[in-house]
């Protein structure tokens, strides 16, 4: 029997029997069983678990161990382990171009974390900016994070603010220098330094804060989706700072790479994603005790603790191995 992490309600997940597909495998498809998915807490909270259309099966990353291998496939053998894209559910079938393989030696828990560095390398391969310019990113969720570690792996020199004191404390005890409690709109050493400045909070006056602090003709890369309005802010504040700093400001959206690249494309999302499980298993960038593991029976616990910060740590993965 397979089973899929299932939204029946707001606020409620349950782990749900699913049918698995009758036909055989394809010449170009390749399935197995599922050995970790990846929440991604800001857009599964916001737009399922909170969410108004039931039922759903959201996901983000997969990592499964493939056992079949249709006869067209040549590069992926029967016990590799493959990366996706994809729902949290116990089994994978898809075709050999949705996924790429594991390196060796590189365990499911922490591969699955290349989905997650996908999002703000998008505003890495884009940016103007290049090291050793200084960056600063506002907000050290999830996302923050490993935007925080991508731009320090390639050498700028990363300020990375949150107003929350844990997540503070998780940058600080991974190895992320440069932690400040909000922008450093007071430092004259540092404001107005900034050739570049990632949103990654949801959060209008972060973004107002990140308009301050840039120099002249930086830019502001808006990578956080704003679900909802947490301030009052007017927009002449915003105008105002656009237009005395000149300030470049742009969508962070992930999705300005093409999936693959192409003949006048240098980079794409797929090869982001190939690069940055390069970098976790090389070490390049560390995921370590970032994260906390879920039985995907357990799920309606780990979307609670998420929606309510109540877990010590900025991610949670389902681990499917005893499912």
């Amino acid at each position: 029997m397979d089973y899929a992490v299932t939204i029946t309600a707001k606020e409620t997940a349950e782990l749900l029997p699913l049918e698995r597909p009758k036909s055989p495998v394809g010449p170009d498809e390749v399935s197995g069983k599922t050995l970790v998915t990846l929440i991604s807490a800001g857009t599964e909270l916001a737009s399922a678990y909170l969410g108004t259309n039931f039922p759903s099966t959201p996901g983000y990353a997969a990592v499964f161990q493939v056992e079949e291998v249709g006869q067209n496939v040549k590069e992926v053998r029967s016990g590799d382990l493959a990366f996706c894209m994809g729902n949290h559910r116990s089994y994978y079938r898809v075709r050999a171009d949705q996924l790429l393989l594991v390196p060796a030696g590189l365990s499911p828990e922490i591969a699955v974390f290349a989905r997650m560095m996908g999002v703000s390398m998008t505003t890495l391969t884009t940016t103007t900016a290049r090291p050793p310019a200084k960056v600063l990113v506002m907000g050290l969720g999830l996302v923050g994070h490993l935007a925080t570690k991508n731009f320090l792996a390639c050498g700028y020199n990363v300020y990375a603010c949150d107003p929350v004191e844990s997540r503070r404390r998780i940058a600080t005890e991974t190895g992320i220098p440069n932690v400040l409690p909000a922008a450093p709109l007071d430092d004259p050493d540092l404001s107005g330094r900034f050739s570049l400045v990632i949103e990654c909070s949801g959060h209008e006056q972060a973004l107002l804060d990140g308009c301050n602090a840039i120099r002249k003709k930086g830019e502001v890369v808006c990578i956080a989706t704003p679900w909802k309005r947490h301030t009052e802010l007017y927009a002449h504040e915003l105008h105002h700072a656009i237009f005395h700093k000149y300030v470049v400001i742009r969508s962070g959206w992930e999705w300005e790479l093409p999936m693959i690249s192409t003949d006048f494309t240098e980079n794409s999302v797929w090869g982001n994603i190939q690069g940055a499980l390069n970098w976790l298993s090389t070490d390049r960038v560390n995921v370590e005790g970032i994260y906390n593991l879920f039985s995907p029976d357990q799920a309606q616990e780990a979307y609670q603790k998420l929606l309510h910060k109540q877990t010590d740590r900025l991610a949670a993965v389902f681990d499917w191995r005893d499912i």
